[in-house]
């Protein structure tokens, strides 16, 4: 019994068949298993995730030279590590090309920070109380040196959109040195309310644009104390019209010659330093 003759279009190609609805859920439940698990790399990254209470763990691949320089925290976590050739480590592992993993790697889930009230509230204390707010900003790099400098400097939170940002990956996690196990990362559905919320925890809302009519020392010197949330946007469209409407005040940094721009993790670590010891 011969099988019946593939369907084909009316050009004679052959024509693209349904795919059954369990291999259509199968894989939509495949996707969303990824989705929700993240595979961070490099040394310090993962000694970081391994000490850190708060993760989630899956799964983790070492090369035996790596397990060596990680003893202490395999000693201090209940993880047992998948040891594997570094000539096959990344056939092992789902990692992009040339991601500089120093023969470690672990899989995990996102954490979880909690509510923005929660995290960012000022409590009172030494110093004035800081959160960073992101508006489009989807590199993982300078997301990933924003975490290390607002944890240098005491930020209770770095805010980003849940679209239109920089995801939590294994890229950001490595230049973040740690970081992003110790800083609060919030991904919120709407920056305008979130910037309106802390408005209403008592925070000045500062927004850095090349516009800006007062530099930032300006500012923050008619803000003794205050709790600030300084806003960045992403290089070359800077912050977007929404989000400028929402500030308070809307400042610069100031430039000792005419080419004056940085890059928005510069940006960010200079604004840092200056609204904690301003």
């Amino acid at each position: 019994m011969t099988s019946p003759p593939a369907p084909r279009t009316p050009d004679g190609a052959p024509r693209k068949t349904k795919k059954p609805a369990w291999v259509i859920d199968k894989e939509r439940a495949r996707r969303a298993l990824a989705a929700e698990t993240v595979w961070l790399f490099g040394l310090h990254a993962v000694r970081d995730a391994l000490l850190n209470p708060n993760r989630t763990r899956l799964r983790l691949v070492l090369t035996r030279n790596a397990a060596g320089r990680l003893e202490d925290a395999l000693a201090a976590s209940d993880m047992t590590p998948e040891i594997v050739d570094a000539r096959v480590f990344d056939r092992e592992v789902p990692l992009d090309p040339g991601s500089v993993h120093q023969g470690a790697a672990i899989e995990v889930k996102p954490l979880g920070w909690g509510a923005l009230d929660t995290v960012a509230a000022d409590g009172g204390g030494a110093g004035r109380a800081l959160v960073v707010a992101l508006d489009r900003v989807t590199d993982p790099h300078n997301v990933g040196a924003i975490l290390r400098s607002a944890e240098v400097f005491g930020a209770r939170a770095v805010i980003a959109t849940a679209r239109h940002a920089a995801p939590e990956t294994g890229a950001l996690a490595k230049t973040a040195s740690g970081a992003l196990e110790r800083q609060p990362y919030l991904r919120v559905t709407n920056l305008a309310d979130a910037l309106i919320a802390l408005k209403e925890m008592g925070y000045t809302v500062i927004g850095l644009d090349g516009t800006g009519t007062e530099t930032l020392p300006e500012a923050l010197a008619a803000l003794p104390g205050r709790a600030v949330c300084l806003v960045l946007g992403a290089e070359g469209p800077g912050l977007r019209d929404k989000t400028l409407e929402t500030c308070d005040r809307v400042v610069r940094i100031p430039f000792a010659a005419d080419f004056g721009s940085l890059n928005v993790s510069n940006a960010a670590a200079v604004a840092l330093y200056a609204a904690a010891t301003g």
